[in-house]
């Protein structure tokens, strides 16, 4: 009884927790986002986009995604290719080889502008996890604001890296995002959406991307925007944005 009893405490005490800052979990936000988003579309699309001079793929494979990049001049075209089987780069349909430390300086490239640009959709991963930190306040708007961290096992080379992400409490959307990095020499990011637009029944937006005056916490990134102390560092905008439903079933 006495065993029954305190798993009956931990279960409430817990259930608590995740409903703490507001009437829903972080989990059931994250649902709704990418619902909004485009939901099972993510699933059953191929992608293709133009993010500064360089064309990037996104195809389905055997259930797999395949994650391409590639780079035209007057001389060549150079394919780097992403999969689960690892990274690949092709100078005019040769296969080259590469030292390990470069193939993974550019798959880790060509997996972030992807990564970047189907958001919320990947945020309900194995190895994420969520965390409704509280709500809060930006432009007259209500967000809820969410952290997601990552496994080491399935949260690839950057998992120890740190997201929150502000939620419209009213469209679900993620407005805002910021991240903590520590490859080459580590930063803090804080992103604002705008451009919103559909293709094909999924949801793209440009960023305003911003950095911190001086070394901050991540938590409060948000507050420093609100008060206009974080410099503008560039801006993330996509083009020629394709998306070709069920072109791999």
């Amino acid at each position: 009884m006495r065993i029954l009893i305190s798993l009956t405490l931990t279960m409430l005490i817990t259930g608590c927790q995740e409903k703490s800052g507001g009437s829903l979990t972080a989990q059931e936000i994250v649902d709704k986002s990418i619902a909004i988003s485009g939901g099972a579309l993510y699933e059953t699309c191929s992608f293709t986009f133009d993010f500064r001079d360089k064309t990037y793929v996104l195809e389905k494979s055997n259930n797999r995604n395949v994650l391409k990049r590639i780079t035209r001049s007057d001389t060549a075209i150079v394919t780097d290719v992403k999969s689960s089987d690892g990274f690949q780069r092709y100078i005019n349909d040769s296969l080259i080889s590469l030292p390990d430390s470069m193939a993974q300086k550019y798959s880790n490239s060509v997996n972030s502008v992807h990564y970047f640009a189907y958001l919320p959709y990947g945020l309900n991963d194995a190895a994420v996890n969520k965390k409704l930190l509280g709500e809060v306040q930006i432009k007259n708007s209500e967000y809820y604001k969410v952290q997601i961290t990552f496994d080491q096992q399935g949260g690839g080379k950057d998992y120890d890296d740190v997201y929150i992400y502000w939620f419209n409490k009213e469209s679900f959307k993620p407005d805002y995002l910021a991240y903590e990095f520590h490859v080459d020499g580590g930063g803090l990011r804080f992103r604002e959406a705008y451009n919103e637009r559909y293709v094909t029944g999924i949801r793209f937006v440009d960023y305003n991307n911003y950095k911190p005056r001086a070394e901050v916490s991540i938590f409060a990134m948000d507050s420093l925007f609100t008060r206009g102390h974080l410099d503008l560092f560039s801006k993330i905008e996509l083009t020629d944005i394709v998306v070709n439903p069920d072109s791999y079933n």
